[in-house]
C-alpha cells in the first residue's frame, strides 16, 4: 500500500544558518539574564540594568530574525519559501514559532517592567523576588526553544 505525503519523504528545508543564529542569540540572552539576576543579588544595580536591557534587545533580535527570515513578514527584504497555507509542515512551523514568539514578547514586556522597577530602586539583594521570577520565565522560554530548534531545523526526515 503506497503512502501519500504532501511534501514527500523529507521536510522542506529551513535556513540552517538562520536557525543557528536565532538560537545563538536566544542562548546569549539567557546568559545576560543570569548576569542581571546575579548582579541584583549583589546589589550591583548598573550591571543588573545593563543585563536586563541586553536580554530584551537580544529577545527583539530573535523575534525579528524569526519574523523576517522564517515568516517572510517583510517580503521586500527576504522572501520566505514556507507559508502556513502551503502544507501541514508550514502550518506546524508557524504554529510552533508563533506560540513561542508570543511567549518571547510577553517575556520582553516582563523584562521591561522589571527594568523600570529596578531603575526606581525597587529591588535589593534582600528583596528581588520579581527579578528571580522574570529570570525563571525567560529561562523557560529559552528551554522551550532548545526543544523547538532540533525539531524544526535539525531533524531531516519525516517519521513514518
Amino acid at each position: 500500500m503506497a503512502r501519500f505525503y504532501l511534501w514527500g519523504d523529507t521536510r522542506p528545508e529551513l535556513d540552517q544558518i538562520v536557525g543557528l543564529i536565532v538560537t545563538s542569540v536566544l542562548l546569549l540572552s539567557s546568559f545576560s539574564m543570569k548576569m542581571a539576576e546575579t548582579a541584583m543579588e549583589y546589589d550591583d544595580r548598573r550591571t543588573f540594568l545593563v543585563g536586563l536591557f541586553t536580554t530584551a534587545v537580544l529577545g527583539v533580535i530573535f523575534l525579528l530574525g524569526v519574523m523576517v527570515f522564517e515568516w517572510g513578514i517583510f517580503p521586500g527584504l527576504y522572501k520566505a519559501h514556507l507559508t502556513p497555507g502551503l502544507n501541514q509542515y508550514g502550518a506546524i512551523v508557524f504554529a510552533m514559532t508563533g506560540m513561542h514568539a508570543l511567549h518571547v514578547i510577553s517575556g520582553i514586556i516582563f523584562i521591561a517592567i522589571i527594568w523600570r522597577l529596578g531603575r526606581k530602586g525597587h529591588f535589593s539583594s534582600e528583596r528581588h523576588w520579581g527579578v528571580e521570577a522574570c529570570a525563571i520565565y525567560w529561562h523557560y522560554v529559552d528551554l522551550v526553544w532548545i526543544f523547538f530548534y532540533p525539531a524544526l531545523y535539525l531533524i531531516g526526515r519525516v517519521a513514518h
